[in-house]
C-alpha cells in the first residue's frame, strides 16, 4: 500500500473513531433519557445544547483521539497478533471512558449516571473492536488476491531468521513477499540450504541486490557477533535508499524515525523512511487526480492534433512508451508524445559519443535522430503531456524526481542519489525549474533530495508555478 493510501486509511479510521464515540454517547444518552427523563423523546431531542456543554463535548473527543494515540492505536498491526491489538483497543476506550466520568464529575454533568458509563463504554469498545477486525478481514483478501503487498528481505541465515520467514509465509494474509535471504558463509550455512529458501547474495553483495530489485522492507536478523560489524552499514544503505528496516532484538541504532514492535515474541525497532505521509500527502495525491484529470480535458483538442501531426509527418506509433525507474525502483511504462524516428533506440550506441551532460544520463541539444515536429514538441515540452496519464494512474505525481530509463538507473554509482526513488517520481520537479539539461548530473540529483527533504504542499506549488514560464522559455530544453 502506497504511503498516500495507507495515510488515507489511518485519517479514515481516526475519523471513523470519533464517530464510533458519537453514536456511543448518543447511545447511552439514549438510554438515560429512557429510563430517567419524565417526558417524551422528540422533547428530550428539541432540548437546546448549551455552548458550555458543547465545549466539553468537543474537549472530549480531543482526549479520545489524544488516547487512541497513545495506546499506539493507529499504529501498523500487520505484523502484531489480533489479540494484542483487541487488548490495546479495551484499555484505550477504558481510559478515555473514565476521562469523561471526570469531566462529568468536574462540571457536574448529571446525565453521566451509572448506566451511561457501562453503556457507552460497552458500545465504543465492542464497536471499535468490531471495526478493526472487519478491517483486517478486508485487507487479508486483498492481499490473498495479490494486492497491497511487500518485498521484504532477510539479511541473516540463522534458526531463527528462518523460523520468522516460515511463520511469514504460514500467514500470506500479512502480503510479505519474501525475495530471499542475504549473509555472509558460515558454518551454518549448509544447514540453511537444506530450508528451501534462496540465498539472494551475500553480504558483500547486498548493495547491488538492492539497486536491482524491489524491496520494500529489510529485516536485519544477524546475530550478535555480526551485527557490530555490519548493522551501521546496512542501516546507512536502507536510509539512503529509503527502504523500511526492521530490526531483530533492541540494539541502539541510531534513527530519528523509529519504532520498538514485537512480532510473535521477536523483538523489532524498525527504522522507516521519510515518505510524504500526513494529510499533506493525502492532499497531494488527490491534487495529482483532480488537475490531471482537468488537464486531460481541457488539453484534449490540443492533444489530438498533436497525435495527428506526428502521425502525418513521421511513420511510426503516436507515442513513445518507454519502461523507467519509479517508486522503490519498480518499473513502470512512461508515456510521451513520440520526438524522434523510430529506430532511435537502436541507433543509440551511433550517438552516445556526442553526449553533452555529465553522470549516466544521455542529452543532447541537436539529437540527429529527432525529427522536425519533434523538436518544437520538446522545447515547448508538449511531448510530456502524455505523462498526465500516469499521474492519473498513479505511477507518477505532477511534482517529483523526473523518472528516469533503466540505462541511466544503471550508471548510477553512489547510494545516496538512489534515495530520490523513494517517492513517486514527477512531471517536473527543481531541476526542471533549475536549468534542466543545462545543470551537471551531481547537481541534479542533490536538488532531488533537497526536494525530499523540504517537501510541502507550498513547495510543490511553487515548483508548479515556476515551472509554466521555465517551458514557456525552453530553459535547458534537450
Amino acid at each position: 500500500m502506497s504511503s498516500i493510501r495507507r495515510q488515507l486509511l489511518l485519517n479514515a479510521l481516526k475519523l471513523g473513531d470519533l464517530v464510533l464515540m458519537m453514536l456511543s454517547f448518543g447511545l447511552a444518552t439514549f438510554v438515560v433519557a429512557n429510563k430517567y427523563y419524565a417526558g417524551t423523546l422528540e422533547q428530550f431531542m428539541a432540548m437546546r445544547i448549551k455552548i458550555g456543554n458543547f465545549l466539553i463535548f468537543a474537549g472530549c473527543l480531543l482526549a479520545w483521539h489524544i488516547v487512541f494515540r497513545g495506546y499506539h492505536i493507529y499504529a501498523s498491526h500487520r505484523l502484531s497478533r489480533r489479540r494484542e491489538e483487541l487488548f490495546d483497543i479495551l484499555k484505550a476506550t477504558s481510559v478515555g471512558t473514565l476521562l469523561i466520568v471526570l469531566a462529568a464529575f468536574i462540571f457536574r454533568i448529571s446525565m453521566v449516571t451509572g448506566s451511561f458509563v457501562v453503556v457507552f463504554w460497552l458500545s465504543t469498545t465492542v464497536l471499535t473492536m468490531a471495526s478493526r477486525i472487519g478491517l483486517r478481514w478486508v485487507l487479508e483478501q486483498m492481499r490473498l488476491r495479490g494486492r497491497n503487498l511487500r518485498h521484504m528481505l532477510i539479511v541473516g541465515t540463522n534458526r531463527r531468521a528462518v523460523q520468522f520467514a516460515r511463520k511469514i509465509d504460514a500467514t500470506p494474509g500479512l502480503g510479505y513477499r519474501i525475495v530471499g535471504f542475504a549473509d555472509q558463509d558460515w558454518e551454518g550455512l549448509g544447514e540453511f540450504k537444506h530450508t528451501g529458501y534462496a540465498l539472494a547474495c551475500d553480504l558483500s553483495e547486498l548493495p547491488a541486490f538492492i539497486r536491482s530489485s524491489v524491496v520494500d522492507e529489510l529485516v536485519l536478523a544477524l546475530p550478535v557477533r555480526s551485527l557490530h560489524a555490519h548493522a551501521s552499514e546496512i542501516a546507512e544503505l536502507c536510509q539512503e535508499q529509503g527502504i523500511v528496516m526492521r530490526v531483530f532484538n533492541a540494539f541502539d541504532l541510531q534513527s530519528v524515525q523509529s519504532r520498538v514492535e514485537e512480532v510473535d515474541g521477536h523483538k523489532f525497532i524498525t527504522h522507516y523512511r521519510a515518505d510524504f505521509d500526513g494529510w499533506q500527502g493525502i492532499v497531494k495525491r488527490a491534487f495529482d487526480i483532480v488537475v490531471s484529470f482537468v488537464m486531460l480535458v481541457l488539453l484534449a483538442p490540443a492533444l489530438l492534433i498533436t497525435a495527428i501531426l506526428i502521425k502525418l509527418t513521421s511513420p511510426g506509433p503516436i507515442l513513445f512508451v518507454q519502461k523507467r525507474i519509479g517508486f522503490n525502483k519498480r518499473h513502470f511504462n512512461v508515456y510521451k508524445f513520440r520526438t524522434m524516428l523510430v529506430d532511435a533506440e537502436k541507433r543509440m550506441t551511433e550517438v552516445e559519443h556526442l553526449n553533452e551532460v555529465s553522470g549516466p544520463v544521455f542529452k543532447i541539444k541537436n539529437d540527429p535522430r529527432i525529427t522536425p515536429l519533434g523538436r518544437f514538441l520538446r522545447k515547448t515540452s508538449i511531448d510530456e503531456l502524455p505523462q498526465l496519464f500516469n499521474v492519473l494512474k498513479g505511477d507518477m505525481s505532477l511534482v517529483g524526481p523526473r523518472p528516469l530509463p533503466l540505462r541511466d538507473y544503471q550508471g548510477f554509482d553512489k547510494d545516496w542519489q538512489r534515495r530520490r526513488f523513494s517517492v513517486r517520481p514527477g512531471i517536473t520537479c527543481l531541476w526542471q525549474i533549475a536549468g534542466r539539461s543545462s545543470i551537471p548530473f551531481e547537481q541534479w540529483m542533490v536538488l532531488d533530495l533537497q526536494y525530499i527533504d523540504k517537501w510541502s504542499l507550498w513547495l510543490d506549488l511553487q515548483i508548479l508555478l515556476r515551472t509554466i514560464p521555465a517551458v514557456l522559455k525552453g530553459s535547458g530544453a534537450a
